[in-house]
């Protein structure tokens, strides 16, 4: 049974990869910082939740009582604001939290991972290309790729390999978010919002979180091991 590791495990996109996992057998920690939340996403499932935040060194390090095999390094996020409106504390809080923490779950994860591990940035379709809305989640999820693709080459000769997945649009909280604020922005439906959101995927639609899942445990197992470097697209085509 392979021990997994998945950060900001509680909502989204890392509940929907925790649920598949787990589902597969495997023995599956979440990590966030609202207990209550982590409780609500482990019910009913061999899932462990662990209250954690990503940016701080110690409560990183305190997770990894034990080596895991798969760690998925998922927790993110970041203000909407274009460059002329965003402040520093934005700008480092989303720095922080994409980029800062992924490096420190990554590091801890080396001290113990051996050959067959497997390394999983959640980065997005703003690590591939920009958007002017978000500048700040554009430069850190570009930081992200980068940093998987160095990792990648220094754990290949020990059979570990380092991989980014980016999504799309979403059907998460995040999602939610862009679609209320266009909604007040334009004075438009929901219906409309939704359309202008999903504007950019040739498909039309958002991405469903499982379909994110499906490509970590994809990324994750023996099939992939020659997989290493690769910033794997969900998108519809977007990019």
């Amino acid at each position: 049974m392979r021990r997994v590791l998945v950060t900001g495990g509680g909502t989204g996109i890392g509940k929907a990869i925790a649920h598949a996992f787990a589902d597969a057998g495997d023995a599956v920690t979440i990590t966030g910082r609202r207990q209550d939340v982590l409780e609500a996403a482990a019910e009913g499932r061999a899932i462990t939740p662990k209250v954690a935040d990503v940016t701080d060194e110690a409560q990183v390090a305190a997770l990894f009582d034990a080596p895991y095999d798969v760690v998925i390094a998922n927790a993110g996020g970041g203000a909407q604001a274009k460059i002329r409106d965003l402040s520093l504390e934005d700008w480092t809080a989303t720095l922080t939290v994409n980029m800062t923490g992924t490096f420190l779950v990554f590091r801890e994860a080396l001290k113990g991972m051996t050959a067959g591990g497997r390394l999983i940035a959640i980065a997005s379709t703003a690590a591939l290309k920009g958007n002017p809305s978000v500048p700040a989640y554009v430069a850190a999820k570009h930081g992200v790729l980068g940093l998987v693709r160095a990792v990648s080459l220094d754990v290949a000769k020990a059979g570990i390999t380092c991989n980014a997945i980016c999504p799309g649009f979403t059907d998460t909280d995040l999602a939610d978010t862009a679609i209320t604020g266009l909604m007040s922005r334009f004075d438009v439906d929901r219906d409309k919002a939704t359309k202008m959101v999903t504007s950019a995927n040739p498909q039309g639609r958002l991405i469903d979180p499982s379909e994110v899942a499906a490509t970590a445990l994809f990324l994750a197992s023996e099939g992939a091991a020659s997989i290493n470097g690769h910033a794997l697209s969900v998108s519809g085509g977007e990019v």
